[in-house]
């Protein structure tokens, strides 16, 4: 009796804490994202500025 109610015990899992590193991880890649659109926009601007003059 006493194992069948051992057996049945909830372990906690620790979820909370994957869940912040992934949305921590998709900040990153985010913020990486726009930074490097935002450097291609800029390069692009500046070549057409250097061609145009």
């Amino acid at each position: 009796m006493t194992q069948e109610a051992a057996a049945s015990t909830n372990v906690p899992t620790q979820r909370h804490r994957s869940h912040l590193v992934g949305v921590a991880y998709l900040g990153t890649i985010g913020i990486v994202m726009v930074v490097w659109i935002a450097g291609l926009v800029w390069g692009a601007m500046a070549f057409f500025n250097w061609l145009v003059s």
